[in-house]
């Protein structure tokens, strides 16, 4: 039997080094991780905090009272998780957290709760399309670090109403951009006259090259730039010697759902943010 859970607080790099190792064998027994990049760079920062330990781990923003948590896989089905999210609801009351891949698992914790799903996240796939020219569209090229400033109001503005893509700061931005899979090749810009029209971000693994992501200006929406820059990020997948593009979007972006769509994009599984509303205190 495991043993109990421990209470005492984890510190910053404790927390972040638990987070990788757990994050690391979810991701090789479920094929998909079940932290995001933002969650551990807020936690590598002292943004977010964890409680638990190597077999059950949550990691918690208390800001926006949100949730991701793991169980290792030798150490599911024995209430780990139901004990961690107990604990969880008892410090925060009512919170919300992601599931990633909304394994069944993830589903069974929330049916007992209960809890109820509020928000989908689409994971995609397609084939990376083969073609004769893997040069960039005409007038795309490669991030430059002069770009930054253009880029950070260019994606402020691309997802304004995005929760968590909106935020992203010059710390986010450097953050990501020294992960081991970053090269400024894989992430494509388009100039415009003042500033960036759009660009697209490419996080390579192997034969899947992931776009992590593609903002395209607000003022120039439905100039065809989305199709463009997703030309561009193919190419870029190709000369990485990628075999598989995958992409996250919101289920109800109709827009990039359509784009993705017609680019042979198909679903392949669901991150699924469900909402808890604490327990009623007797």
């Amino acid at each position: 039997m495991p043993g109990p859970m421990s209470e005492e607080p984890l510190e910053a790099s404790r927390a972040a080094e638990l987070a990788e190792a757990l994050g690391a064998a979810c991701a090789a027994h479920d094929g998909m991780p079940p932290f995001n990049d933002q969650a551990l760079v807020e936690l590598r920062r002292g943004e977010r905090r964890a409680i638990g330990d190597a077999e059950a781990l949550a990691v918690i923003s208390d800001a926006e009272r949100e949730v991701e948590l793991a169980v290792h896989p030798e150490r599911r089905g024995r209430g780990r998780g139901t004990a961690l999210v107990a604990r969880v609801a008892a410090e925060l009351g009512s919170f919300e957290a992601w599931a990633h891949g909304d394994l069944p698992a993830a589903q069974a914790i929330a049916r007992r709760l209960p809890a109820t799903r509020v928000r989908s996240l689409l994971q995609l796939r397609a084939p990376v399309p083969a073609a004769r020219d893997d040069r960039l569209p005409e007038g795309a090229r490669p991030f430059e670090p002069a770009d930054a400033p253009a880029l950070l109001a260019l994606n402020a503005a691309a997802f304004a109403t995005h929760p968590e893509q909106g935020r992203m700061s010059a710390d986010d931005l450097a953050a990501r951009m020294a992960e081991p899979w970053h090269d400024d090749a894989n992430l494509v810009v388009l100039p415009g006259e003042d500033g960036l029209d759009a660009f697209a971000w490419i996080k390579p693994a192997g034969d899947v090259a992931e776009l992590y992501v593609l903002g395209v200006s607000p003022d120039r929406q439905g100039a065809g730039l989305g199709t463009r820059m997703l030309e561009a990020a193919f190419a870029r997948m190709r000369a990485l010697g990628a075999t598989t593009a995958h992409l996250y979007v919101e289920g109800d972006n109709e827009a990039a759902l359509a784009l993705y769509r017609r680019a042979g994009f198909e679903q392949w599984a669901i991150d699924a943010r469900y909402r808890h509303p604490g327990f009623t205190r007797g």
